[in-house]
């Protein structure tokens, strides 16, 4: 296929003559199986043409926050100067440290940089993230957490892996490089590789990391996900797999750039290991059903 790139390919049907029980067993769940899902009748390839233009293009930054109140200037003292021009989204969530007065401070301090302050209206990140996209203005759009665990000294990256195409949706691995001491406990680590392999399998594409928060896609793209958001509804409360999802269902190339990934500086981690990995199992049956075998 010159001058495409593959997205993903995918073997499908073992019976093609419909038989009650025996089809949907063997074309739906034998087929869909990990060391059996390569010999079906039916081969199926995903492919995108190669761009080569260098196009810039306008940035909306949207950093989600809660009890970050030491972290928020540096989101804005760390950030290089790209793209054509660049607009910061800071939107609070429920904070007990005063960070929303610490956002109002740092917006003050800066009147050269275009920053808006949001306070979302319902709960979780994925919500967070949703009213900041819904009120962004740039063409390309990036979720960069608050915790600055990924140094926002990388975004230049994402953005080039977007405008040069080496992608459609940029995710963000921190389970390349050696981590800092603190970065992420074992347990998490273990994790994050497991549901790695998990969504691999699962969306069709290579994926190391599926919990980094950092995300980057066109806003056009991103409106043909929410367009069609209803194929899985309003079920993800971290927002990493309603955008995952949604890439892998409009067959958007995803490209993971690797990143270091560093220890807090102020704060601690809202993650809760268990709670949250019971919810992990939960949605990664729900995207089981309503992507591989359905």
């Amino acid at each position: 296929m010159e001058n495409y790139q593959l997205v993903k390919t995918e073997r499908k049907v073992w019976l093609p003559m419909y038989i009650p029980v025996l089809s949907f067993f063997f074309n739906r769940i034998i087929g869909n199986l990990p060391l059996l899902n390569g010999v079906g009748l039916v081969n199926l390839i995903v492919a995108r043409p190669i761009l080569s233009e260098d196009i810039e293009a306008s940035v909306t930054i949207v950093v989600p926050a809660r009890n970050e109140r030491g972290n928020i200037e540096n989101v804005i003292k760390r950030t290089p100067q790209f793209g054509l021009s660049q607009e910061f989204i800071f939107i609070e969530g429920n904070s007990s440290d005063n960070t929303y007065e610490e956002m109002e401070r740092v917006k003050v301090a800066y009147p050269n940089k275009n920053i808006k302050l949001m306070k979302q209206t319902g709960k979780g990140k994925g919500n967070a993230v949703r009213e900041a996209f819904d009120a962004a203005t740039g063409d390309i759009l990036m979720i960069l957490d608050s915790d600055l665990t990924m140094p926002p000294e990388e975004l230049p990256k994402f953005y080039d892996a977007l405008r040069f195409r080496k992608g459609e949706f940029i995710n963000g691995c921190r389970l390349v490089y050696p981590m800092e001491k603190n970065a992420m406990r074992f347990l998490n680590l273990i994790g994050n590789k497991f549901f790695g392999w998990l969504f691999s399998f699962l969306l069709g594409q290579q994926l190391k990391d599926t919990l980094c928060g950092t995300k980057v896609l066109y806003r056009k793209d991103y409106e043909t996900i929410k367009t069609n958001r209803s194929y899985f509804g309003d079920f993800d409360p971290f927002g990493d797999f309603d955008l995952l999802f949604g890439a892998a269902k409009q067959n958007l190339k995803i490209t993971e750039i690797i990143i270091r990934y560093r220890d807090r500086e102020y704060g601690s981690t809202q993650i809760s290991r268990f709670k949250h990995g019971v919810l992990l199992f939960k949605m990664s049956f729900f995207a089981a059903r309503k992507i591989k075998f359905n």
